[in-house]
């Protein structure tokens, strides 16, 4: 008898022996996540590539909003001078973007990180390596072609005005069909 409570005590100890008895736990399954396959082009281009540059493009409106509504906040008046809202854009473009990455939802690889709403709390995020480079670009690029004042006054019509701006303009990286929904309609012009 002695040796059965002595296999007992240690069986509870270890937590072996014990195993499938009736009123225990069932075991919880194995979940396995892959991380995202990237494509070359996704794994090396110095460029976003045109499947994540509508996502990047909120991202980067995103980080604008949050930054210059930060700045506003801090000293303490509604509208920031031309200086302070440029170095707050510069800013804005040059940090590190570190929190964004590459998930791949159903099927679909998708930037994700703060300010996108298409985030899978149960998956892989590839972040670092190009991803920080190619938003900063994409940024500078974005805030040069449109310019600082037109940014700044997006801003100050809200959050959608600027990601219109960015992002759904006819240049824009979510225009055409492309990546993040439908373009609107185009108003024709008459011809002489």
């Amino acid at each position: 008898m002695r040796p059965a409570l002595l296999w007992l005590v240690l069986s509870l100890l270890t937590g072996t022996g014990g195993e499938g008895m009736c009123g225990d736990p069932p075991a919880a399954p194995a979940r396995s996540i892959p991380a995202p396959r990237l494509s070359a082009e996704e794994q090396l281009s110095p460029h976003m590539p045109e499947s994540l540059r509508c996502d990047a493009c909120h991202a980067i409106a995103f980080q604008i909003e949050e930054q210059l509504s930060r700045a506003e906040g801090k000293v303490g008046k509604k509208v920031l001078s031309e200086s302070d809202y440029m170095e707050v854009l510069e800013r804005s473009c040059s940090q590190g973007w570190e929190s964004y990455g590459v998930q791949e939802l159903d099927g679909e690889k998708r930037l994700a990180g703060p300010g996108l709403s298409m985030q899978e709390p149960m998956s892989v995020m590839v972040t670092g390596g190009p991803w920080p480079g190619r938003l900063s670009k994409m940024c500078h690029g974005a805030v040069g072609e449109q310019g600082e004042a037109q940014v700044y006054g997006a801003h100050r019509r809200g959050p959608a005005a600027l990601r219109e701006l960015l992002c759904h303009g006819d240049k824009g990286p979510c225009a055409g069909g492309k990546a993040g929904g439908p373009a609107p309609p185009k108003a024709l012009q008459n011809e002489l």
